[in-house]
């Protein structure tokens, strides 16, 4: 909570209006939506826990606020640009501590929009013969308003340098640019490492030619050929990535797994968000949280290999 608070000081004003009470700063209302992201409960669950707790003296807060005040602090505090700011400054603090390598992974993963297990759905489904029309009508409007999360990872402390966030299950490869640039941005990438679905001609250009980083994607998007992939890189990707890749560099691309799982079991797999807008807002806070959380662990966020 302390360290949300210090990060929170470095980007956000004081108060949101000089017309505003002034009895809390933004920075002490942004630690408490993180305390309640990490303890995944409600707006008013968070606020009985912080009056049991001290937390709230530990920063300087007088009073704890209510849940009608977190939850229009988390509609102002919770924007792209604001939380574009934090990871900056995350990035260039775990720099200085020489705690960033320089190599990128890029993956995507869904959220579910309910507290219910996917087993929990299918088997519904399976059961309630005469309204199976209705149960897969349900579940293909369900598939265009899923929440998606897109994130690039460094694979040497397990640090997000860059989020996207949208609803759907679309390709993966248009949002390539967008998690390289912000992440090169953030910090020197000299290599970055995606999955099949990020497989595409142009993204290898826009990594080697316009950044010069090292792109290392593994081809087969689309329908399974035995042609040789179009376009020079793809056939240089379909070279040097067949076969196992175990000990070799591509083989880091799994810490992009392991990061998506730590936000799921740390933080939960679903959302408790109802509007798109808020559960992009909610998606990004989990990626605030996680890296407070690494920076918090002062090392490796997780004992996996790095091959």
């Amino acid at each position: 909570m302390r360290l949300a608070h210090e990060l929170a000081e470095c980007v956000l004003p004081d108060h949101a209006s000089r017309f505003s009470r002034h009895d809390f700063t933004l920075a002490q209302v942004f630690s408490c939506l993180v305390v309640r992201e990490q303890l995944q409960v409600s707006f008013r669950k968070i606020e009985s826990i912080l009056a049991d707790t001290d937390w709230c003296q530990r920063l300087g807060m007088k009073r704890v606020p209510d849940h009608s005040t977190l939850c229009r602090a988390f509609r102002y505090i919770v924007t792209k640009s604001r939380l574009g700011s934090m990871l900056d400054v995350m990035a260039h603090y775990q720099q200085g501590r020489h705690r960033v390598g320089k190599t990128l992974a890029i993956d995507s993963t869904h959220y579910d929009t309910h507290h219910r297990s996917r087993h929990y759905e299918r088997r519904c489904r399976q059961n309630a013969v005469p309204q199976r029309k209705a149960a897969d009508s349900r579940r293909s409007r369900t598939a265009r308003t899923t929440p998606k999360l897109m994130i690039g990872v460094d694979t040497a402390s397990h640090l997000i340098l860059s989020v996207k966030c949208k609803a759907g299950m679309g390709s993966d490869a248009p949002d390539f640019h967008d998690l390289l640039y912000e992440a090169w941005r953030r910090h020197g990438v000299r290599e970055v490492l995606a999955d099949a679905g990020y497989d595409s001609e142009a993204n290898h250009r826009i990594a080697r030619l316009d950044m010069n980083v090292r792109s290392w994607i593994k081809t087969g998007i689309g329908r399974r050929t035995h042609k040789k992939a179009s376009g020079r890189y793809r056939r240089l990707m379909q070279l040097r990535l067949a076969g196992s890749q175990a000990g070799r560099l591509y083989a880091r691309r799994s810490q992009v797994e392991t990061v998506m799982s730590m936000l799921k079991r740390n933080l939960g797999d679903s959302l408790r968000a109802r509007k798109p807008r808020r559960r992009k807002m909610e998606l990004m806070l989990k990626a605030i949280t996680h890296n407070l959380m690494i920076i918090r662990c002062g090392s490796r966020g997780s004992q996996q290999s790095p091959w």
